[in-house]
């Protein structure tokens, strides 16, 4: 299967990374640009799925260090969440070879919805720091086990859930939130990954050369936002948001039709 995509192939399957890389840094999302990219060259689905997991992990590792570097991620904060992510990661990845997500693809539009509608009847949120209304010794492994299996189990929207809950739960800036987004989301892709790998569900060249595409737009993804005011990372939270939405109801329709 590798050597049957061409190097003008692999050429564009870089670029749709790179871009996925930058726009998945700054509000997530980069899923909708790369999952269809690789089934639009051939991949079977199972196959596009775990490939997918690969690059991804290398635009949620970059993006994670930058952050850290800029002062905005610890990682001893996330530690408790990182934990049950990757056990949430690892049931959800396990879960969706015995169940159909089908439930899931109705759910996920709904409640995309009423993410979308909120972020609009709160025009600051994420403008500052607010109080806590939960406990983070409580909060990161609900958190932590629920998305990740999630994100094991079906994927699309896990950052921007992240994002949300990050900035409704813990009362982080939008900044702060999708820094640490990156790092929780790292560990359940590396999950998801590590369990694909095992099923013979990875192509590496395919996978490496988009990762390195991923590893660059999101460096320069996360670059702007630290630079950047909350503001620009709300707007592109917004268009991921109905982008993701978007994407699920078009699927949803062609699956019915």
């Amino acid at each position: 299967m590798e050597t049957s995509l061409s190097w003008f192939t692999l050429g564009l399957l870089w670029l749709a990374s790179l871009v996925a890389g930058f726009v998945d840094a700054i509000a997530g999302g980069g899923g909708l640009i790369t999952l269809p990219a690789l089934l639009a060259a051939g991949l079977p689905p199972h196959l596009a799925l775990g490939t997918n997991k690969l690059q991804s992990s290398f635009g949620s590792l970059s993006a994670a260090l930058h952050y850290r570097q800029g002062g905005l991620v610890r990682f001893r904060e996330l530690a408790v969440g990182i934990l049950f992510t990757f056990i949430g990661a690892a049931s959800g990845t396990l879960a969706v070879q015995a169940l159909r997500p089908g439930l899931l693809r109705l759910l996920i539009p709904i409640l995309l919805t009423a993410v979308l509608v909120w972020t609009f009847l709160s025009p600051q949120l994420g403008e500052h720091d607010e109080h806590p209304r939960l406990d983070a010794r409580l909060f990161l492994p609900l958190a932590g086990l629920a998305l990740g299996f999630y994100d094991g189990f079906f994927g699309p929207g896990t950052g921007t859930f992240w994002t949300l809950f990050l900035v409704a739960g813990l009362g982080l800036n939008l900044k702060t939130a999708t820094a640490r987004t990156k790092v929780v989301n790292f560990t359940s892709n590396v999950t998801s990954l590590g369990f694909f790998a095992l099923g013979g569900h990875v192509l590496l060249l395919p996978g490496l050369v988009m990762g390195s595409g991923q590893f660059l737009g999101a460096r320069l993804g996360s670059r702007l936002v630290m630079r950047r005011h909350v503001r620009l990372v709300r707007v592109m939270f917004r268009l991921v948001v109905a982008a993701t939405l978007l994407k699920l109801v078009l699927d949803l329709l062609e699956l019915r039709a």
